[in-house]
C-alpha cells in the first residue's frame, strides 16, 4: 500500500496492490476530481515524511545536480575537525581497551549505561537568535550538536544519522513551516525508533518540564525559552528520568540508554 496526497485538496489517497508500484502512475482524487501524479517510492523516502506527502527534503528528485546537504556539525572556533559518526581518533585506543577489559557479567545499571566515548547526538532546530548560544552550551557539555539552518537540512540530517535528541523551536524556519515538517518526521517513526529519540520543544510560555503540556504537545519534554541558559542541566535531568523509565525495557533488549 502507498499513500499519496492530493495537491489541491490535501486528501490522503491509498494506492493498494499486492506489490508497491515500480513505475510512475496517476490516480483521480474522489473528493475534488483532480488528477494526482505520483512516482514510485524510493527506499530513502519510505520511512520519512514523504509517506504523508511532499516535504522540503523530498520535493525534488535526487540526482547528481541535487546533492542533499544535511545539518552540519557545530564546532567551537579553533577546535579540530572530527568525523561526525565516529569517536575522536585519540579515543579509539581507549575504546578498544575498554571493550577488551569488560567483564562478561554486568549489572543491569551497567548494561544500560551510555559509554563515555559515545556522545549524545543532538539536532538543533531553532531560530537564529538562540542558535549559536544553545549549540555552544551543549557542545561544551559533551553533546555532539548538528545545527540546521533550514527545514531541508533538518530533515536530511534526521534521515541520515541516528540522533538521540531533537530540539525544536516553533519559530524554526517559519517561512517553510519548519516546525511542522520536523514534527511530522518524528511522528512517522516506528515505535521502536521513536523510543530511541528524545524530542524536546522550546516554548515561550509553557513551563519547563511540565509533563502534561509535553504529553499534549506529543513531545518528551518542554523547555521554556527563558531558561535556555540552563538547558544542559535540564536536558541531562530529563534524559536520566527517561532512561530510568525505560531501564528494564533496555535491559531486556540489551541496549544502552539515551
Amino acid at each position: 500500500m502507498m499513500i499519496v496526497v492530493c495537491p489541491k485538496c490535501s486528501s490522503r489517497l491509498q494506492a493498494t496492490g499486492e506489490k508497491p508500484p515500480v513505475h510512475p502512475f496517476s490516480i483521480r482524487c474522489p473528493k475534488c476530481n483532480s488528477i494526482v501524479n505520483s512516482e514510485a517510492p524510493s527506499p530513502a523516502s519510505e520511512h520519512g515524511a514523504l509517506a504523508g506527502g511532499s516535504s522540503p527534503s523530498t520535493e525534488h528528485r535526487r540526482s547528481k545536480s541535487h546533492v542533499p546537504f544535511p545539518a552540519p556539525l557545530f564546532e567551537v572556533e579553533g577546535a579540530k575537525n572530527q568525523p561526525t559518526d565516529q569517536p575522536p581518533a585519540d579515543d579509539l585506543a581507549r575504546l578498544l581497551a575498554n571493550l577488551l577489559g569488560q567483564s562478561n557479567t554486568r549489572s543491569n545499571s551497567d548494561a544500560t549505561a551510555r559509554p563515555a566515548w559515545d556522545p549524545r547526538r543532538v539536532l538543533l532546530c531553532t531560530a537564529e537568535a538562540h542558535r549559536n548560544m544553545v549549540a555552544l552550551q551543549l557542545t561544551e557539555n559533551g553533546y555532539q550538536v548538528f545545527v540546521a539552518l533550514d527545514t531541508r537540512q533538518a530533515v536530511e540530517r534526521m534521515r541520515e544519522n541516528r540522533l538521540d535528541v531533537v530540539l525544536l523551536d516553533p519559530e524554526f524556519d517559519v517561512a517553510e513551516q519548519g516546525a511542522a515538517f520536523v514534527t511530522r518526521e518524528v511522528n512517522v517513526l516506528r515505535p521502536a525508533q521513536r523510543r530511541r529519540l528524545f524530542f524536546v520543544l522550546m516554548s515561550p510560555n509553557m513551563r519547563t518540564m511540565e509533563s502534561h503540556a509535553a504529553f499534549l504537545s506529543n513531545v518528551n519534554a518542554i523547555v521554556n525559552a527563558k531558561e535556555l541558559e540552563e538547558l544542559p542541566r535540564i536536558l541531562d535531568h530529563a534524559l536520566r528520568e527517561y532512561n530510568e523509565l525505560y531501564k528494564e525495557f533496555n535491559v531486556a533488549l540489551n541496549v544502552a540508554g539515551l
